[in-house]
């Protein structure tokens, strides 16, 4: 019986076919493991210790995402700097979509200019996935404070410069610098008080330690539900729906003032396209789900959900602004 051999273009195109499949798999492995599940473990680094916002967060996210791919997904705790630490680690890390950052305002935007010697770069060293939720920061004050709205504090700080004092929960924070945000914006003069979190700030404010601060809605929620506090005004664009009778800075007169505490995910540099889509999808899918919308409203947060391009621009305002207003402050990390 006589034997074909195969024609030398038949070999060659095979050739040419294998080449193209060891090519392509490396590119498809890391879609490929998130879409039917692979052997690497899939981390969020927080970086920060467990138990805060952002720690609870990425667990709720890390189960969603373990449950849509049956894949091992874990939350990795590496805190330290602000927050810097956990994001050094990922900017380095390999770009498979295999290690996630959780970020925050403070460690993906006000770093880049607060810190002279930041070991990443915001805006090069990531790929931004999505912003997973917000929430605005509360202009409050200790109820012996004799101003009842924004204005008449306005009007109390400009006549007597210096004399008011306002607490964060430390230098180069969101709530310090929201604060020489405010100062800059109202034309007004107030004397800031570092704490080393918001604890001591909080118990000096009720005591009347200090006059006001610049704080996270959910620190200070407690304290304005009991009257211990009063709140003159939310830091967002739109009235926080916990707090629908309080105006925004915006609409008391400084029209384009906004300063959020966000949180989102990052990926390292060179993180594939479609991977990142992937995940931003996913992730976006999961922050919709009615236990995890609950879970965090009631906790004051803005359920967000965006696309990478859109994350991307909003990074690069923040990076901007926050950058302006360390500039003119002269604001120095701890």
């Amino acid at each position: 019986m006589k034997t074909t051999l195969p024609s030398r273009r038949q070999s060659l195109q095979r050739l040419a076919a294998g080449a193209s499949c060891l090519i392509a798999a490396p590119l498809l492995a890391p879609l490929a493991a998130h879409a039917q599940g692979g052997a690497k473990t899939m981390r969020i680094v927080v970086p920060f210790p467990p138990g805060g916002s952002t720690d609870l967060l990425a667990r709720r996210i890390s189960d969603k995402l373990a449950a849509a791919w049956s894949q091992t997904v874990i939350v990795e705790n590496r805190a330290g700097a602000g927050g810097t630490v956990g994001a050094d680690y990922v900017a380095k890390a390999a770009p498979d979509g295999n290690t996630l950052l959780m970020g925050v305002t403070g460690s993906n935007a006000i770093a880049q200019s607060l810190y002279p010697k930041l070991p990443y770069d915001v805006i090069k060293d990531f790929v931004p996935v999505t912003m997973v939720v917000s929430s605005p920061l509360v202009v409050a004050v200790n109820p012996s404070v004799k101003a009842n709205n924004l204005a008449e504090f306005i009007a109390l700080a400009k006549a007597k410069p210096g004399a008011i004092s306002y607490g964060s929960a430390g230098n180069g924070t969101s709530m310090h610098l929201t604060g020489e945000m405010f100062k800059q914006a109202t034309g007004t003069s107030m004397v800031h008080i570092p704490y080393r979190g918001s604890a001591g700030m909080l118990t000096d404010l009720m005591g009347g330690q200090i006059d006001a601060t610049f704080g996270d809605l959910l620190v200070l929620m407690p304290q304005i539900e009991s009257g211990k506090l009063r709140p003159l005004a939310v830091t967002s664009k739109k009235r926080h729906p916990m707090l629908p009778d309080v105006p925004t800075v915006a609409e008391s007169g400084f029209a384009g003032f906004e300063a959020l505490s966000w949180q989102g995910l990052f990926a390292p540099a060179g993180t594939p396209d479609d991977v990142v889509a992937k995940i931003s999808a996913e992730v976006n899918k999961s922050i919709k789900t009615p236990d995890i919308q609950d879970y965090f409203a009631s906790r004051g947060f803005l359920i967000e959900g965006t696309t990478p391009a859109a994350f991307k621009t909003f990074i690069a305002a923040e990076v901007k602004k926050w950058g302006a207003i360390v500039k003119a402050s002269g604001a120095r990390a701890d």
